[in-house]
């Protein structure tokens, strides 16, 4: 059939082709926004800026005399005082609470029955008893004796000339730490695999290359974050020698704040920066011992903080590529 003339034809265009879809590497993802945690680091912010102003400009504080006493020589020997006194009860402390922990784990109902009760009573008095008990110790028994119970002595000697200002803190401190690295030590080696017991046990290996070889090693990953938190507890805890006349850093300070009472805030200051900085040492190397002991138990081992520096120099490097490429 023919078209009239002047008749109009229509004719449909090609669809058009749909545009070729962008590269995933240049399409930009859109995190989601969330108010809520900007609101709140804004605050912290805030008030972290605020707190610095005040330390930095409030007059009362005396950061001049601060700065006078940071390093003085008596200072510094208060600290010497204190890191003797720490690494001693530390040591003393951990050896004790793993014969504590041992005991407790034996077949033994006697010495199951000693630590038990050892654990309880330290664990129940405050420190400062402790110290002070040891101190006034002497008036309780002049003389101290070896030898057969209820019969001759073997021995016999002074106390008072034993009982130094030194040895009266680090035994005091020691005891009373032994009494939680039990606690600690036992938790750790409970924490071990009963299959690593039997393990060990089925080769006829001797119980005690099982827990120096096999268990303690396993336990120690348990162990370590647990203890380095009692050692901080302990550097702090030095302070109480002061009371059985030993100068320590906190004793120092106190000492020079009763000849120089206007600069007690700034001896504080020093005290709490000297304390700050052990503190911090401490948990360095609490990072580098939980890592070398993750070896193996982990896939891969965390990052250390320069590890930590490098990669995220690294991210903002290749994010503001992208955005120049962009």
């Amino acid at each position: 059939m023919s078209e009239p003339p002047g008749a109009v034809t229509l004719v449909e265009a090609p669809p058009a082709e749909p545009p070729p879809p962008r590269k995933l590497t240049a399409q930009r993802v859109q995190p989601l926004r969330r108010p809520g945690r900007w609101i709140a680091t804004a605050v912290v912010l805030v008030l972290a800026a605020q707190f610095a102003h005040g330390l930095v400009t409030n007059p009362f504080y005396q950061w001049d005399r601060f700065a006078y006493w940071f390093l003085r020589p008596t200072i510094l020997d208060g600290l010497l005082i204190t890191l003797e006194v720490t690494a001693w009860s530390a040591v003393l402390g951990l050896l004790g609470g793993i014969l504590l922990a041992l005991a407790r784990l034996s077949r033994s109902p006697v010495l199951r029955a000693a630590s038990w009760t050892y654990v309880w009573a330290l664990r129940s008095v405050p420190l400062i008893v402790v110290l002070l008990f040891l101190y006034n110790f002497s008036a309780l028994y002049k003389t101290l004796s070896v030898g057969v119970p209820f019969g001759p002595a073997f021995f016999t000697f002074d106390e008072s000339r034993l009982a130094t200002d030194m040895a009266i803190a680090v035994i005091g401190l020691s005891l009373n730490e032994a009494a939680y690295a039990a606690e600690v030590v036992r938790g750790g080696i409970l924490s071990v695999d009963q299959g690593q017991h039997e393990a060990s046990s089925a080769l006829g290996l001797p119980k005690g290359y099982q827990f120096r070889r096999i268990v303690f090693p396993q336990a120690l990953r348990s162990i370590t974050p647990n203890y380095v938190n009692q050692l901080i507890g302990l550097i702090k805890s030095t302070s109480l020698v002061f009371y059985v006349s030993l100068l320590d850093l906190f004793g120092t300070a106190q000492s020079m704040g009763s000849t120089y009472p206007g600069d007690i805030v700034p001896l504080l200051l020093v005290v709490t920066v000297w304390y700050l900085i052990l503190t911090s040492l401490v948990s360095v190397v609490q990072f580098y011992v939980e890592r070398y002991f993750a070896r193996g138990a982990t896939r891969s081992l965390p990052p250390t903080p320069l590890q930590k520096l490098r990669t995220g120099l690294r991210d903002l490097r290749e994010r503001a590529r992208r955005e120049a490429a962009v």
